[in-house]
């Protein structure tokens, strides 16, 4: 075993209600000004209120941006930013999917540093300090509650990560509650963003792929093959809600620590361009990306994939070869994508054919990503992949 670094938030509360309690949860760590941040989506379903309620009972004063759009883009972080210097904010709290958690971890950082964002893009370059960090995903997919990384679009179609641990949240809340109006679709494809962190935070040839990444990596297949499709079909069920939070959790905590790679690389584009949800995104080219790794025998991972197959899909029996097992494992991902009802194609999605080209050389721009990858791939193979998908 080699050394590695595992960061991860410091305190992860996972209990339906916890949202209401917020304040004694918290008490003590955030100061009395809050930037409460999330999207209008959130606030007309009243998802915020028992949260914000608390706070308020607490004696704090909350300021409400709610502003946050899909693939939130960089004017909205620096909107946002400005609300909590605006307001003497002594932390951020959000409430949301992805992209609010994200738009938070920045404007605690620009807020609490005041540093320039274009210091902070990359790996390692945020220097902080931030201010008081709290989340509350009301996704099971992107495990943003406990990665230190935050994805913005920039310009037009450009997806700019920063990744440093300086970003990590102070505390996690994980409230099955809050998740229980979420539409099957949604959970569908979140779910499925879920097992492609672990699956690449698994397999990723990253130096700091290490044991603990991948023990949370095949507890979070377990925990979310066993639950997704009950989560879907009956979505009031709280314990299934609960487990698939859980799962995408530790998923978070182990591609947070074991990047992930290609799968997410070929799907920047897809989304930044066609503003298709980042969770369908990956289930689009997921088996495509996976059979492209598999398919050279000499870099071992139709070993990993055959490995976690009896987690995510316990009745792949492993009697046979390896080989075997990860084609049996790839198809059932594809065929688990279509049961749950997402599309399965780019041209369902509205992406035309002549799109491809673009998009392939879009994915190329995903250095920090593609390094992770298992296989070398270069922009023919993308295109290749996209094409597949088509």
């Amino acid at each position: 075993m080699t050394g590695f670094i595992f960061n991860t938030t410091a305190q992860i509360i996972c209990r339906p209600g916890a949202a209401a309690d917020l304040a004694t949860t918290i008490s003590g760590k955030i100061g009395d000004k809050i930037l409460f941040v999330t999207d209008k989506g959130i606030r007309n379903l009243g998802l915020e209120r028992e949260a914000v309620t608390s706070l308020e009972n607490a004696g704090l004063t909350v300021t409400m941006f709610d502003a946050v759009e899909a693939d939130p883009s960089l004017n909205t972080v620096l909107t946002a930013t400005r609300a909590a210097q605006d307001c003497n904010a002594t932390a951020v709290v959000a409430l949301g999917g992805g992209s609010s958690l994200d738009v938070a971890k920045l404007v605690a950082l620009l807020a609490g540093s005041g540093e320039d964002i274009d210091g902070a893009w990359g790996v390692g370059n945020a220097k902080g300090p931030r201010l008081p960090l709290v989340l509350i995903p009301t996704t099971a997919g992107t495990g943003s509650e406990v990665t230190p990384v935050s994805i913005i679009t920039v310009g037009e179609n450009e997806k700019r990560g920063v990744s440093s641990p300086v970003i990590l949240p102070d505390v996690a809340v994980l409230d099955a509650n809050l998740t229980l109006s979420l539409p099957g679709p949604v959970t569908a494809a979140t779910g499925i963003d879920a097992m492609v962190h672990a699956i690449e935070a698994y397999t990723s040839v990253n130096a700091n792929n290490n044991p603990m990444s991948r023990m949370l990596a095949v507890q979070a297949l377990e925990l979310l093959g066993a639950n997704i499709e009950t989560a879907v079909t009956n979505p009031a069920n709280t314990k299934a809600r609960s487990k698939m939070l859980l799962g995408s959790c530790l998923a978070g905590m182990a591609f947070a620590n074991s990047p992930v790679a290609a799968v997410h690389a070929l799907a920047y584009p897809i989304g930044g361009t066609f503003h298709i949800p980042h969770g369908l995104s990956n289930a689009l080219i997921l088996s495509q990306v996976l059979r492209f790794n598999a398919a050279e025998v000499e870099n071992g991972s139709y070993r990993h994939y055959a490995a976690l197959a009896p987690h995510l899909f316990p009745d792949i029996g492993t009697d046979c070869g390896a080989q075997e097992i990860c084609t049996a494992f790839i198809d059932r991902l594809s065929a688990l994508s279509a049961r749950l009802g997402l599309p399965q194609r780019l041209r369902d999605v509205g992406i035309g054919e002549e799109a491809l080209p673009g998009m392939a050389r879009d994915a190329m721009i995903q250095t920090r990503l593609l390094v992770n990858n298992p296989r070398v791939l270069a922009e023919k193979d993308a295109l290749a992949i996209y094409q597949e998908a088509w």
